[in-house]
């Protein structure tokens, strides 16, 4: 059964996050861990969020990688040029209690916020259609 009511909440919260990641471009006052966090926590909040949409149950994870298998077994498609969001499970947990040398590396801080907003967007969209009385 969907629960658009949960969605709701649920994509509230990754707006929040998201609000945060605006905040967060400078590596030198954010570490990559923390950053990368945030994009994973919006990220799982909002796949989440589209699953209530589609009424599909989901574990308790952090694995994006598993949220997006359940979208596609659902039918659904993550637009190709936000697939690259679901690379950052690894920041739930391993990256946030393990210590590694170089995580910024090559990571585009405005493109994962521009990314992570699209997514978002993209998910406003689909509450919408499935609820029109929704106003997230």
């Amino acid at each position: 059964m969907k629960d658009l009511e949960q969605a709701g909440i649920l994509l509230g919260m990754a707006e929040r996050d998201h609000r945060a990641l605006s905040g967060m471009e400078d590596p030198a006052v954010f570490s990559a861990e923390i950053f990368g966090f945030h994009v994973q926590q919006a990220v799982e909040k909002a796949l989440k969020a589209w699953l209530c949409c589609l009424g599909v149950a989901f574990p308790k994870t952090h694995d994006l990688d598993e949220l997006g298998s359940l979208l596609e077994e659902a039918n659904q498609k993550i637009p190709e040029p936000l697939v690259s969001l679901l690379e950052f499970t690894d920041f739930a947990v391993a990256f946030r209690y393990d210590a590694f040398p170089d995580l910024e590396g090559d990571m585009d801080r405005p493109a994962c916020i521009n990314q992570v907003g699209r997514l978002l967007d993209h998910i406003r969209q689909i509450l919408k259609q499935t609820d029109p009385q929704s106003s997230p």
